[in-house]
């Protein structure tokens, strides 16, 4: 089955490996004798589905995930095989996504206005002198 990670990128069932294995955590007997853990990996640096662009842009955005250019998901939150097949199918695309989301524009750092400070130093004098007048009168 394609994964189709936006209407413009598909990546072929042929690009996916998957892996399965056994499921940690309780479960009784049914955990000892079913795969359901699932691994799904994808080859970055051999993929025909992406640009050159698009592969650089991968590389570098999910470098640190990337073990020899192949990114991996695992998926084992249900007791069904197949349910975290789609589990980890959505991981995968979701990853792919926003490694090719184009950048948000930088934040950039202001100061704060001079009225902005004022008033800001004018309610603190204002909680100051309100806590002042909670104190007991001083007995001088």
């Amino acid at each position: 089955m394609d994964l189709e990670v936006s209407p413009a990128l598909t990546i072929p069932a042929s690009e996916l490996a998957w892996r399965f294995s056994r499921s940690s955590g309780p479960g009784g007997q049914h955990v000892n004798t079913s795969d359901t853990r699932v691994e799904l990996s994808w080859n970055i640096g051999n993929s025909a589905a992406i640009s050159d662009d698009q592969r650089l842009m991968l590389l570098t955005r999910l470098g640190r995930r990337l073990i020899d250019g192949v990114i991996t998901v695992t998926a084992s939150e249900h007791r069904s095989q197949l349910r975290n097949r789609e589990i980890a199918l959505a991981k995968l695309s979701d990853l792919v996504s926003e490694g090719l989301a184009p950048e948000t524009a930088r934040r950039r750092a202001t100061k704060p206005t001079r009225g902005s400070n004022s008033r800001r130093l004018a309610a603190k004098e204002q909680r100051a002198a309100t806590k002042r007048l909670r104190k007991r009168p001083s007995a001088e």
